[in-house]
């Protein structure tokens, strides 16, 4: 598996890309809906938004997690003829290809505001909660392993744990511009980014 050249992005920092995006996006929706009393009223809504919220964050964290262990478990290392994709990168890819779609969620996330207040961006602030404890879990995964986490970018296109993606690839602990869990490194901590023969 990974023969030929290739390019690699960290399953960690595609899991966390839509984090940010949908937990801000999640929290002004519901600020706006908190405004509308709504069909049902706020001492509906809002109680109701809430355990949506821990019922969405739940979910997304919790959602194939036994996949992600089953490929981390048997991925292999990456050859010397990888090449690591830019954190940076790996995030605008991912939030411009599915621009429409946050879009969309944001426009029904506050739409739904008028049947009951706040629910829907809450549901949508969950979900990014979610996806950002399932990047830190997987940064725990690497840094148990001593190895980080990478999925070929044209495998991954829809989901790093997607029926598509046949395993992953590993560097080492040093490797790309992100650290365990996909988070942006600290100054003065960020490696080489060419290849894999240079991190490993």
């Amino acid at each position: 598996m990974g023969q030929g050249t290739y390019a690699l992005a960290r399953v960690a920092v595609i899991v966390r890309a839509p984090a940010r995006v949908l937990w801000w996006s999640g929290l002004l929706a519901a600020g706006v809906g908190a405004l509308e009393p709504g069909l049902t009223g706020r001492r509906i809504g809002l109680p109701a938004g809430a355990a949506i919220f821990i019922l969405t964050a739940a979910g997304a964290f919790l959602a194939r997690r036994g996949r992600y262990t089953a490929l981390a478990e048997a991925a292999d290392r990456a050859s010397r003829s990888a090449f690591l994709q830019d954190r940076a990168v790996t995030l605008r890819n991912w939030r411009r290809g599915r621009r429409w779609w946050l879009l969309a969620a944001f426009a029904a996330a506050a739409g739904s505001s008028f049947a009951l207040p706040a629910a829907g961006g809450l549901a949508l602030a969950g979900l990014g909660a979610g996806l950002w404890a399932k990047a830190r879990w997987l940064g725990g995964l690497e840094r148990r392993r001593g190895a980080l986490l990478w999925v070929r970018t044209d495998w991954a296109q829809g989901s790093p744990a997607g029926k598509a993606v046949p395993g992953y690839l590993t560097t080492g602990p040093a490797a790309g511009d992100a650290a365990p869990g996909g988070a942006r490194r600290r100054a003065g901590r960020t490696p080489s980014r060419t290849a894999v023969s240079a991190a490993r």
